[in-house]
């Protein structure tokens, strides 16, 4: 691991974790009338038009640039792992944003989940692997990723709130770990020029599963709280994207005596993610509009002073 592809990770990780929070703040501004297909385009283009979402979207490309430049220069299998600090960066920076700090319970939870998986895969020490996949893979490993995505998206109509956050955030996730192992495809097909790589499939495909991403984080966001979203979000990408570079890339992760240090991350995934269960059901909204806690909002206009 080369310190450039850890600062750019790391960066990645921020912008992801700022946009998010920020994608997050304009979905709670705005109502929710409805679980119909209308109603969620109507929800869509009006929350579309808010600052903080176009903000978040601004950090959501630099996030893209930032994660394709590491991965020019480092394998999928660290890259994406290395951006689990995105759990911790998004409790720092969502309690500025919605000026509300998350409970201990809940830094404690994400803590673990980012260290777990850190040690985890620091342990494992993914293998460098080919900066191409074999061509007749992408149509088998696409198929088995579509067939998850729509699997996980049946669920979450089954239930509402937390839950239905979490899964649409793990859609979401898998997707968004597809459209990486894309881009690190069509970076490593670079080497033949770029007006070769555009009458290619991969730069397109890369667009059409990277707006999938997109739409699923959108309906995340508006399901239920980063709590639950972020958490399922962050280790689904880190963990799919293992085994694609595991099965596109022959990026290998080591076992034998590393296997305690790998176990232990896993206790502490587990732990965190038995915490954030417990966060969940007490309820705890710090990811909401400040209006909707009892106080006065940052675009809520106080009453004016009557005069006797």
């Amino acid at each position: 691991m080369s310190p450039l592809t850890i600062a750019l990770a790391l960066l990645a990780a921020l912008s992801n974790a700022s946009a998010s929070v920020l994608q997050r703040r304009a979905a709670t501004d705005e109502s929710d009338e409805g679980s119909g297909a209308r109603q969620a385009l109507r929800w869509l283009a009006r929350v579309l038009r808010r600052p903080y979402w176009l903000a978040g979207a601004g950090l959501l490309g630099l996030s893209t640039v930032l994660q394709a430049a590491a991965l020019a220069v480092g394998s999928l299998s660290v890259v994406q792992p290395l951006m689990a600090s995105e759990l911790l960066f998004t409790l720092a920076v969502g309690g500025l944003v919605f000026r509300s700090r998350p409970d201990r319970r809940t830094w404690l939870a994400f803590a673990a989940l980012a260290v777990g998986l850190a040690l985890f895969l620091g342990a494992a020490s993914p293998a460098e692997g080919k900066s191409t996949a074999e061509p007749g893979l992408w149509l088998t490993v696409g198929g088995a990723v579509l067939g998850v995505v729509v699997v996980v998206l049946v669920a979450s109509r089954l239930v509402e709130g937390a839950p239905r956050a979490a899964l649409l955030g793990l859609a979401s996730a898998v997707s968004f770990a597809a459209t990486a192992a894309l881009i690190k495809e069509v970076m490593g097909r670079l080497g033949q020029g770029l007006d070769v790589v555009l009458t290619q499939w991969p730069p397109y495909v890369t667009l059409a599963v990277g707006m999938l991403s997109f739409l699923l984080l959108q309906s995340a966001f508006r399901a239920g709280s980063l709590t639950a979203s972020q958490p399922a979000l962050t280790l689904g990408d880190a963990l799919t994207s293992v085994a694609l570079g595991w099965v596109l890339f022959q990026e290998y992760i080591g076992l034998g005596v590393r296997v305690l240090p790998e176990a232990i991350g896993v206790a502490l995934v587990g732990a965190g993610s038995v915490g954030l269960a417990s966060a969940t059901t007490a309820g705890d909204q710090w990811d909401t509009a400040p209006g909707e806690r009892g106080g006065p909002g940052p675009d809520t206009e106080r009453p004016a002073r009557q005069r006797s």
